[in-house]
């Protein structure tokens, strides 16, 4: 099992997930949607890289007024998000390869860019700063450490891959982003590891 492996896994089990994601305690990320939230202007459009089928995040989201362009490099995936909010842009895409020609108000990349090895997680910093406004914030989850991890989900492996912290922290200052708040196994985000920054205003 490799990251290469992970487009193919959530494009058979699209369904399967967005049943089981469906039934889960929905929205213990809501703290932390709420931080990333803030700072974006009203109906604002955010860049949801992995959205998957557009619930529960993007749903939130769209409920409290901004607008989504969701990227997710499963069709089934965004087929299903269409239907759920025809109305919004989705767009089947590797985020590894996006070049939109546009900035966004907000990105987040939540339990999907940490399905990328060390090497990709290195070369997505310069495409969240391709895409983030200045003032953008940025949200994403990762591992507590830097390592290799492979879990087990509807009886198929599933690669995990994370940086160390401080890794993370010295790309985002090299591609011109603060940290605002970084948190390794929140035990208030189901032990989530959570990094909430924001791009420079000069950049």
């Amino acid at each position: 099992m490799s990251a290469d492996d992970v487009i193919g896994f959530y494009e058979r089990h699209a369904k399967t997930w967005a049943g089981d994601r469906s039934r889960m305690r929905l929205l213990f990320e809501k703290a932390w949607l709420d931080r990333f939230a803030a700072p974006i202007p009203a109906g604002a459009t955010i860049l949801d890289l992995g959205c998957g089928f557009g619930k529960p995040m993007a749903a939130y989201l769209i409920g409290r007024g901004f607008d989504i362009c969701g990227v997710d490099s499963s069709s089934s995936m965004i087929g299903m998000a269409k239907a759920n909010f025809p109305e919004r842009e989705w767009i089947v895409a590797d985020m590894r390869t996006l070049d939109l020609g546009r900035r966004f108000a907000g990105i987040m990349a939540w339990d999907s860019f940490f399905h990328l090895n060390h090497e990709d997680q290195q070369r997505m910093f310069p495409v969240f700063a391709a895409h983030a406004a200045a003032n953008a914030p940025l949200l994403f989850t990762s591992g507590p450490r830097h390592g290799e991890a492979i879990g087990q989900l509807f009886g198929e492996p599933l690669y995990h891959a994370s940086l160390a912290p401080d890794e993370y922290r010295a790309l985002l200052a090299a591609h011109g982003f603060a940290v605002v708040d970084a948190r390794m196994e929140d035990p208030d985000c189901d032990r989530h590891s959570v990094w909430l920054a924001r791009r420079n205003e000069d950049r």
